[in-house]
């Protein structure tokens, strides 16, 4: 069977709206739903709300492709980018800066148009030591032919699964021109809904060496950005996604050895989409928990340390505090970890975990106010 780019009628998309239309205007009245919500609860959370949710869809987007980023990290960068005051500010490499200000150019920017030279330099930021692991790579260009083929896989080095082969390179200058134009020109395609077209066609032509997946998650961002005609973010499609990651891979693959009709792939898209707008009320839950133990710690004289513990134990912290892990951590030594736990525990920050057994655990005190 053909790959839907060797049809003739290619990129001739079309889908099925009326069997669309029950599922996007449920999105829609999600997304006026969530953004009123919002709009309710005062900048100061709103701002902590969009760089959880940025954060989120950073770390998401990329452990797709399977590369794990700090997510303390991710959120100091996004946080000193856009000027929000944090403490406890982790130190941020240019890799990490370079995926946060892709991702802060298309959902700040979401109204500037997307270009060759814009796609170009978002391809740039993702890789500045122009390499994709250990393997050197064309940065901040169309893929050549020299690498042989392009080949769509996912899963561990050694087992991939190939999901289609994208066009050949010499396509790619008129098929990404075909494509911005598209993008560029179709305003009365619902943002909604060109979210999930133009991730599917960018995926399809797979233009660059490497990045494509996190791209054009970025490009489906973009979209809905302008869908809810503000900046900030409060739900993330690339945290969904990563739930449902072997769905989307089987889906997109599907979706390539079928026709042009995409409403398979667009039905899935909105409907991992209304369970990422439906998962921002877990998010916004956390933002407001979290309001609650920095604003009680701001109440006591904490040592830096002391700060830096509580914000790992709000993001992404993994297991049971102990004194040994926050010595490691905190980089002191147990005798001081006691002390800063104990004053802590004083502080109605933190709490002895009543099944820690033998080595004593603590967690977060469940209600600080």
């Amino acid at each position: 069977m053909l790959h839907i780019h060797e049809q003739d009628s290619w990129p001739a998309l079309y889908w099925n709206y009326e069997a669309l239309a029950p599922l996007l205007a449920e999105i829609r009245h999600q997304q006026g739903h969530l953004l009123g919500r919002m709009s309710a609860i005062g900048f100061d959370l709103q701002q902590e709300a969009s760089l959880e949710t940025l954060t989120l869809t950073i770390v998401k987007s990329h452990q797709i492709e399977g590369e794990l980023l700090e997510m303390t990290e991710v959120r100091s960068s996004i946080a000193q980018h856009l000027g929000i005051e944090i403490g406890g500010l982790a130190t941020t490499d240019r890799h990490i800066d370079g995926v946060v200000e892709m991702m802060l150019d298309a959902t700040q920017n979401h109204q500037a148009p997307l270009t060759q030279e814009r796609l170009c330099a978002w391809h740039a930021t993702l890789f500045p030591t122009l390499r994709s692991g250990l393997r050197r790579i064309t940065v901040g260009m169309w893929r050549s032919g020299e690498s042989g083929p392009m080949q769509v896989v996912s899963g561990p080095v050694g087992k991939e699964h190939v999901h289609f082969e994208a066009p050949d390179a010499t396509r790619i200058p008129t098929e990404m021109q075909a494509f911005l134009t598209w993008f560029n020109t179709s305003d009365a395609i619902d943002p909604v809904l060109k979210a999930g077209i133009a991730h599917f066609w960018f995926i399809t032509i797979h233009p660059f060496e490497d990045g494509n997946g996190r791209i054009a998650r970025a490009i489906a961002d973009l979209c809905l950005a302008r869908s809810d005609q503000i900046s900030e973010r409060f739900y993330s499609m690339s945290a969904q996604i990563e739930k449902s990651r072997k769905a989307y891979y089987a889906c997109l693959e599907a979706s390539q050895k079928g026709t042009q009709d995409i409403t398979a792939w667009l039905h899935w898209f909105l409907t991992c989409l209304g369970e990422a707008i439906r998962n921002a009320d877990t998010l916004l839950t956390h933002v407001l928990y979290k309001v609650q133990v920095l604003t009680k710690a701001h109440q006591h004289p904490l040592h830096a340390r002391q700060h830096a513990i509580l914000l790992q134990l709000l993001t992404d912290f993994k297991g049971k505090l102990t004194t040994q892990k926050y010595a490691k951590l905190a980089k002191c030594s147990p005798d001081t970890a006691l002390r800063d736990i104990q004053k802590l525990i004083a502080y109605g920050l933190l709490q002895p975990d009543p099944g820690s057994g033998r080595s004593t655990a603590y967690t977060l005190k469940k209600d600080p106010a």
